[in-house]
C-alpha cells in the first residue's frame, strides 16, 4: 500500500486515534488503531478517558492529518462538535475527524454536515476502515 506525502516529512499519514468521554470499552480503537499501524501509518493511540481539548491537543503536537474518535457512550453529538469546534478555534482544520461507535444511522447525515468525514457503525471492517484512510489520503495534495 502507498501513502501520501504529508506536512510530517514522513511520507506516512499521521493518525490521533481517540477515546473520548468516560466510556471505558477501547478494544474497538485498540483494533482500529492496530489495523492502521499494519496498513503502514503513523498511529498516536490517545487512551481511555481523553476529553476533546485533549485529543485536539494530541493532534496538533503530533502533527497530525487525521483525527479517528471511538464513541460508544451515546455522546457522540456532542463530542464530535466540541472537537470540531476546538479545532477550528486552534486554526486546525485541515486535520480530518471520522470515527464510529453505537452511532444510530439517522446522526450520520448530521455528524457529516458537521464536517465528521466518515462515520463507521457497529460491524465495520478493518479493511473497510484501512480502505477508507487509503481513499483519503489519495486524495491529498502531496508535497
Amino acid at each position: 500500500m502507498t501513502t501520501t506525502q504529508t506536512g510530517t516529512g514522513t511520507g506516512r499519514l499521521r493518525i490521533v486515534v481517540g477515546k473520548p468521554g468516560l466510556d471505558g470499552h477501547d478494544r474497538g480503537a485498540k483494533i482500529v488503531a492496530r489495523a492502521l499501524r499494519d496498513a503502514g501509518y503513523e498511529v498516536i493511540y490517545t487512551g481511555l478517558h481523553q476529553t476533546p481539548e485533549q485529543i485536539v491537543e494530541t493532534a496538533i503536537q503530533e502533527d497530525a492529518d487525521l483525527v479517528g474518535l471511538s464513541v460508544l457512550s451515546g455522546a457522540h453529538m456532542t463530542l464530535f462538535r466540541t472537537l470540531l469546534d476546538l479545532l477550528a478555534e486552534r486554526d486546525a482544520t485541515d486535520i480530518a475527524v471520522f470515527g464510529g461507535g453505537i452511532i444510530p444511522e439517522e446522526d450520520i447525515p448530521v455528524l457529516e454536515e458537521m464536517g465528521v468525514r466518515k462515520v463507521f457503525t457497529p460491524g465495520a471492517s478493518t479493511s473497510e476502515i484501512t480502505g477508507w484512510v487509503a481513499e483519503y489520503a489519495a486524495g491529498q495534495p502531496t508535497g
